[in-house]
């Protein structure tokens, strides 16, 4: 049984949670429909401070980030997320690029950099995305080409997915040097993937926003790129090439995908409760079930998010990797799970507008297909089976192939797992004598 109540929300998750309710929320469904970046809500973000969590103190941030309170982190994310999913997407692109720039970045880039973000809200983003494989009526092909020059690159090519575009004043992109495809997509070796600061205000930088008229996630504004001869300095160059790939830097950021499914199903969760109170259905058993179904699966993600955090913080580095395929598709079923439940408890009306449902069901159906969730449940059951892996993409790495941003697990791991599991217990469980 659950026991020691959770402890009291930091001032952070605190004052978030505020402006979510007071000005956030009231906004989403105009910035959905008019596919609009939610530019209020940064501005309230930056006004009160909360522009720069993943900025180090001795900057002017909070200090937050995985291995710092990750938590704390997560936990605002959620807040967002339930007022609005979109919003909480290019939120975690700019506090995700912070906090690869606190641990990458030079000094000089961190003084530079986190100076514009912590005094003048410039908001930043990180951009990957070059998928390979065409779909019926693409029209453009996606990839960048890197040019030595002197004193920098010459940056070449497109990208989609571009979130927060138009909006965003520099970007950390991803860009293999040996050819097209990102981080995710790229079939070269980790070895040539750099990350490069880019000034998003120089004349090469394009965007196409036809190219972005999706389902959900409308106000991500995720265009399409284009970079004409773009130069990037050397000095802008973020750590040392193949870095983000070997030291596994995506499985930071996977769980922070879960944290914004989880504030979607809250938010679908809250309005069920209300909904079902307003019907005077509370007594119909069918509709207890659903309830108590979405209660235990919001519950469950919490700890979910809560371990893995935790992981992190104690510096348990190669366990907070190898959890993060778990908790990215353990939150995804929750999360979707949950959402049927308030549909199929609250009928039909709960799909018609102006119900915060129609626009959660768009948003979550869209977000969680960043990843797909078979390949993400393949890689725990690599994971298990100590096979070669790929846990910061989830791609196919049999053969050789893939982004090269794979490990597989020794026997003495394998063995370390096993007495992990058998003795694992979340925090805030009793385990039944």
């Amino acid at each position: 049984m659950l026991h020691d109540p959770p402890p009291a929300p930091s001032r952070h998750v605190e004052r978030i949670r505020e402006l979510a309710i007071e000005l956030f929320a009231g906004r989403a469904d105009g910035y959905d429909a008019a596919a609009e970046f939610p530019a209020q809500d940064f501005d309230d973000l930056y006004r009160a401070s909360l522009h720069s969590p993943c900025v180090p103190e001795r900057y002017g941030g909070l200090g937050l980030g995985p291995g710092h309170d990750t938590h704390t982190l997560w936990l605002m994310t959620v807040e967002l997320a339930r007022a609005n999913m979109s919003l909480a997407r290019c939120w975690e692109g700019h506090v995700n690029s912070q906090a690869l720039i606190a641990a990458l970045g030079s000094d000089e880039q961190k003084e530079r950099w986190f100076e514009g973000i912590v005094s003048r809200g410039e908001i930043w983003v990180a951009w990957s995305g070059e998928p390979q494989a065409s779909v019926p009526g693409q029209k453009t092909a996606f990839g960048t080409s890197l040019e030595r020059a002197p004193g920098g690159y010459i940056l070449r090519g497109t990208k989609a997915y571009a979130t927060s575009a138009g909006h965003a004043r520099r970007a950390i992109l991803l860009v293999n040097a040996a050819g097209p495809g990102g981080a995710r997509h790229a079939t070269a070796s980790a070895d040539d993937l750099f990350l490069l600061g880019c000034d998003l205000s120089q004349a090469g930088v394009s965007y196409d926003s036809s190219w972005w008229n999706p389902i959900g996630m409308r106000a991500t504004v995720s265009y399409m790129v284009r970079f004409d001869d773009v130069f990037i300095p050397d000095e802008d160059v973020i750590g040392r090439s193949g870095q983000y790939l070997q030291e596994g830097w995506q499985t930071r950021f996977s769980p922070h995908y879960a944290a914004t499914f989880l504030g979607g199903a809250e938010a679908a969760y809250e309005y069920a409760l209300a909904s079902i109170h307003k019907q005077k259905r509370a007594d119909d058993p069918y509709v207890a079930h659903r309830i108590a179904g979405m209660s235990l699966n919001i519950e469950t993600a919490h700890l979910w998010l809560k371990h893995v955090a935790d992981l992190w913080d104690h510096q348990r580095i190669e366990e907070a990797k190898a959890a993060a395929p778990k908790v990215r598709y353990v939150v995804e079923k929750l999360a979707t799970e949950t959402l049927d439940h308030c549909i199929r408890a609250c009928g039909a009306r709960a799909l018609l507008k102006p119900s915060p449902v129609e626009r959660i069901y768009r948003d979550l159906s869209l977000y969680v297909r960043h990843d797909n969730a078979d390949h993400v449940l393949a890689t725990v059951g690599k994971q298990l089976l100590g096979n070669a892996h790929d846990q910061s993409f989830f791609n196919d790495v049999s053969g050789g192939s893939g982004n090269g941003a794979h490990s597989a697990s020794s026997p003495r791991t394998q063995e370390s797992r096993k007495h992990e599991y058998r003795n694992y217990r979340p925090s805030g469980i009793d385990r039944p004598a």
